[in-house]
This record gives C-alpha cells, sequence and structure tokens, in this order.
C-alpha cells in the first residue's frame, strides 16, 4: 500500500481493465495476447489500484537485468505520482530478484515519461531508430538504463 494505492499482481482477471487504460494511454496499445503471454512467462506484472485499476507495469528478468517493458497510467490519473509509485516499485522488486541493472525504451516524444525516467536515476544510454509505429511514420525510442548495486 502506498499513499493510499495498493499495488498487486497482476491476474488474467485483471486483463479487461488492464487494456482499457492501455487503449486511452496510447494510441499503439499492447494486445491481449501480449499481456496473457507476459503472465504465462512469468513476468513481474503489477496494478495499480484505487477503487479501480488505475494503471500496470511489466517487468522481465534474465541474466542479472531487468527490463521494464510497460508501464502505463490511465491518462486521467497521470501526473499524480502514480507512475512514480509504480517505476519505485519495480525498480524494488528488480533489486529483490538479484538484478544489477534494469533497462528500458521510451518514445523520444514521451517528455513527462522521459522526465519521469530521468529524475529517478535513469540515463540515457542509447537510441532505437524506428523502434515505435507511428500515424506516419516510425518513431525512434531512448533506451535508458539504471545500475541497481
Amino acid at each position: 500500500m502506498l499513499d493510499g494505492v495498493l499495488l498487486r499482481r497482476m491476474e488474467m482477471e485483471d486483463l479487461q481493465c488492464v487494456l482499457k487504460n492501455e487503449r486511452k494511454a496510447y494510441q499503439f496499445p499492447w494486445t491481449e495476447g501480449i499481456f496473457k503471454s507476459c503472465l504465462c512467462n512469468g513476468d513481474e506484472c503489477w496494478i495499480i489500484l484505487d477503487k479501480k485499476i488505475l494503471g500496470h507495469a511489466v517487468l522481465s528478468f534474465a541474466a542479472q537485468e531487468a527490463h521494464l517493458l510497460n508501464l502505463c497510467i490511465d491518462p486521467e490519473h497521470q501526473n499524480k505520482g502514480l507512475g512514480k509509485q509504480a517505476l519505485d516499485h519495480v525498480v524494488s522488486i528488480a533489486k529483490k530478484k538479484g538484478a544489477i541493472s534494469i533497462f528500458l525504451e521510451v518514445r523520444v516524444s514521451n517528455a513527462s515519461a522521459v522526465y519521469l525516467y530521468e529524475s529517478a536515476g535513469f540515463n540515457e544510454i542509447g537510441r532505437r531508430s524506428g523502434y515505435y509505429p507511428g500515424a506516419v511514420s516510425r518513431e525512434d525510442a531512448l533506451v535508458f538504463g539504471k545500475e541497481l548495486i
């Protein structure tokens, strides 16, 4: 429980609400199949609750590295600190699971997410050209990393 908001593991029964938030937040949202795959593969899938699902985060692990695959807050509840709470939570999980670093990609146009990650101590370590789909053309991703030890 963080400031009246509960973070708990995502379950299959949560997917319709998760997908609703994902579709409200992103022009190119994840599909139900992607979320199901993450849940079945043992990725760390979390939801942020306060009477309803306000957001979600998905974290994967490989070779002492964590990768934040998805962090989404319902647009109606953004800019209230929920993204920071979710990010702090998954970083804590990564540390507990023995990850020595954590990585993520973010759209170059997503200024609020870039600010969140930079303020949490992530550093830009690269750029992936044409990584994300776009309305007209593909968009670059900034690659961020953070050492956890």
